[in-house]
């Protein structure tokens, strides 16, 4: 019996050394996933290279981090599944802060922000939408954004409105447009984009900055940002890195390094560098 139980306190101790040594892990490697169609945040470029202000941001933050930088490419469908499976360790994708998704997995602090809005065609009657021009938080503004969208209703009904699938711009127009137009899912914003650009949709809605840079490409100049931009409330409180619940320690880590990168204006630089609008989130 007494060396049963010497053998039971080994075997504790030795699982208890064992749960300290993975609580201490020592990240080298981190491997971040991102979608690679979602320009300029993300995208494929020649040769299938990833490029994009997150695929700089990542490389970035590793560097602070010092450690090495993977970043591979992941379908925006199963992106929180494969984190959760282990298949890379972090998720820089575009992907905004929400309750639902802080169900399943924890983020960083925000590092970029950006209002939604709509995408239509400039000789579009939609480009006369409410509130061209300004920008409505769904739960500061509320009054204002509920007057807004209720006025875009009339002109919205009946059409047909392109929308990236199980994303934070999905869930807006299915909680406001459901029942008013026709509510059509894509897998990427780049297909929804390019069927805006041929006739077969009325409205798109993406982020403002999404829609800006496709708005520059010589094939959509016909396309246009039209009504307020709206935030908040289910479009989340910011674009932040994914990462499992249990990586406490990862997350310190990206939180240090982000917080440096808006301390010493190296944030600024690269949404600079990508985006025409203002993209920093506040410190």
């Amino acid at each position: 019996m007494r060396i049963l139980k010497v053998i039971g306190l080994a075997l504790v101790g030795s699982a208890l050394a064992m749960g300290s040594a993975q609580a201490q892990k020592k990240w080298e490697t981190v491997k971040i996933a991102t979608e690679g169609a979602y320009a300029p945040w993300n995208f494929s470029g020649p040769g299938g290279k990833l490029d994009g202000f997150e695929v700089e941001l990542a490389n970035d933050l590793c560097r602070r981090m010092g450690v090495k930088c993977e970043v591979v490419a992941q379908d925006w469908d199963g992106i929180i599944p494969a984190l959760q499976a282990g298949k890379y360790d972090a998720i820089m994708a575009g992907m905004n802060v929400t309750p639902k998704r802080m169900e399943a997995i924890q983020f960083s602090r925000v590092y970029a922000a950006s209002p939604h809005g709509f995408g239509v065609l400039k000789s579009s009657p939609l480009a006369k939408l409410a509130g061209t021009g300004e920008v409505y938080h769904l739960e500061r503004d509320a009054a204002q954004a509920q007057t807004t969208i209720d006025a875009w209703k009339p002109l919205l009904k009946g059409k047909t409105i392109g929308v990236q699938g199980s994303t934070v711009n999905s869930a807006f127009i299915e909680k406001h447009f459901k029942g008013v137009a026709e509510i059509r899912e894509y897998k990427t914003t780049e297909q929804h984009d390019l069927d805006l650009a041929a006739g077969r949709l009325d409205a798109i809605f993406a982020g403002h900055s999404a829609l800006a840079a496709t708005a520059e490409k010589p094939e959509f100049k016909d396309m246009t940002i039209a009504g307020a931009g709206v935030s908040g409330d289910v479009l989340g409180a910011g674009v932040a890195v994914g990462l499992r619940k249990g990586d406490t320690e990862l997350k310190a880590m990206f939180d240090k390094a982000i917080n440096e990168a808006i301390a010493d204006g190296g944030l600024a630089k690269l949404t600079a560098k990508w985006f025409t609008v203002k993209m920093t989130p506040q410190t």
